[in-house]
């Protein structure tokens, strides 16, 4: 199995590239079940989640392929792959592969729209919670969905096809709300979402689906408005800059100092996790090209964070603040409320010398002079990357386990940090 090897002590400088969002790219790869016509997918990042959708896809009966880069395009612009799902061959999604990414669950809400039934695992249970999909459930029955649990599998059916209605989810959940918002866009007749998920990822599927012939209104606000059509057709859609990418190496520059811009983002993704990084003593401007992270020798403010659903501070950045803080002139606070088990990695931040303090879940972060370099194991995917942050500014070197979670969310981590100055190799299997 991989790992990661650190030798911490180096500022960061000169420039990252951001890639395409994951958390955006896997539900618009899902929405090529609603059509049978191509849509391409522009600045689609090299992930293991994206590499095992295609997969989920393709026992569907989706066809993808690839373009190649353009002459002179960066290596980090993402890849082009155009979807095409002419014929649905199959509406089972089996457990062996939805047991391995919970997002594949969403397939029931372009499988029963478009071909009336679907039979998709329940995707059991998550490192960091149990996310129950209740709501999914909920939602598809206010489609009018029949749902039946049988061995271990949804089955979800509308003879009829499905009907417009109203959904009001009793919190807000992200995945939910992709999915009924892409089953609703083939019901027959309006459907309401209330309580809808307003995360830019939610946005940026409406934005495709309206390219593909949908009528959506209100996507980025609580409640959304779907008139349903006959057929949607296929499109062009460049996915959206990943936020979380964006903040994570905004707060590795913010730990370990320097000055690096931050290519191709957009602040108003992620403004309340730049805010919190200003009151913490960072510089954050934007340019041209986009943003530039700036700390050079000036110690880091204790700050005081709750995770909330967007535009809050996002949960997905939990590891990785903490992390940062962990060297802060003071005592911070960090109370998640999103998911019930999401403080794994302190028990690995402990190992490399953090002083943190658990009370329910809420995280008491009293600032030390330095840490140091030992193994340390990832959790998931985000507490992965917390422990990269704190191997670039332990002393000494730092070896981290299981970076498979790694692959999974952050497309080239340890090339676009070396290009800025750390010492950070992957040590092959």
């Amino acid at each position: 199995m991989d790992r990661i090897r650190i030798t911490g002590g180096h500022r960061l400088n000169g420039s990252i590239p951001i890639s395409g969002a994951k958390n955006a790219a896997l539900p618009l790869m899902i929405a090529s079940l609603l059509t049978s016509e191509t849509l391409t997918l522009e600045n689609v990042p090299d992930l293991a989640d994206v590499a095992l959708l295609k997969r989920i896809l393709g026992n569907h009966g989706v066809d993808y392929t690839v373009n190649g880069k353009r002459i002179g395009e960066s290596g980090h612009a993402g890849e082009t792959l155009n979807f095409r799902a002419e014929e649905i061959v199959d509406t089972t999604a089996p457990y062996d592969l939805v047991s391995r990414m919970r997002a594949s669950f969403w397939v029931i809400g372009p499988l029963v729209a478009r071909m009336h039934e679907a039979r998709v695992s329940l995707p059991g249970g998550c490192a960091i919670g149990t996310r129950p999909v209740d709501f999914f459930l909920h939602g598809m029955e206010g489609l009018g969905a029949k749902i039946e649990l049988e061995s271990g599998y949804v089955l979800a059916s509308a003879p009829g096809g499905l009907k417009g209605g109203r959904v009001r989810f009793p919190s807000v959940s992200v995945g939910a709300t992709h999915t009924v918002m892409m089953a609703a866009t083939l019901a027959r007749g309006e459907t309401v979402i209330e309580n809808a998920a307003r995360e830019p990822e939610i946005q940026d599927l409406a934005a495709c689906l309206i390219k593909m012939g949908a009528q959506i209104e209100g996507a980025g606000t609580d409640t959304i408005h779907i008139q349903g059509v006959d057929s949607l057709h296929g499109c062009t859609h460049s996915v959206l800059p990943d936020r979380i990418e964006t903040g994570t190496y905004a707060m590795a520059v913010a730990a370990t100092g320097g000055d690096v811009t931050l290519e191709g983002v957009r602040a108003d993704l992620l403004q309340n996790a730049l805010d919190v990084l200003v009151q913490a003593g960072v510089e954050i401007t934007e340019t041209n090209h986009g943003l530039r992270i700036y700390r050079n020798g000036a110690g880091l403010a204790p700050v005081k964070v709750t995770t909330a659903p967007f535009p809050g501070f996002p949960t997905d950045l939990q590891a990785q603040l903490m992390a940062l803080i962990t060297r802060a002139d003071g005592r911070s606070e960090i109370t998640e409320t999103i998911f019930e088990n999401r403080f794994m990695h302190v028990a690995e931040l402990a190992r490399l010398g953090a002083d943190i303090h658990l009370d329910g879940q809420r995280a008491t972060v009293t600032g030390v002079k330095s840490l140091k370099g030992a193994p340390v194991m990832a959790t998931d995917l985000r507490a992965s990357v917390s422990l990269v942050i704190a191997g670039l500014v332990a002393d000494g070197e730092t070896t981290i386990n299981r970076v498979y979670h790694l692959d999974r969310g952050f497309e080239k981590l340890e090339q676009k940090l070396s290009a800025c100055g750390a010492e950070i190799e992957r040590l092959r299997a």
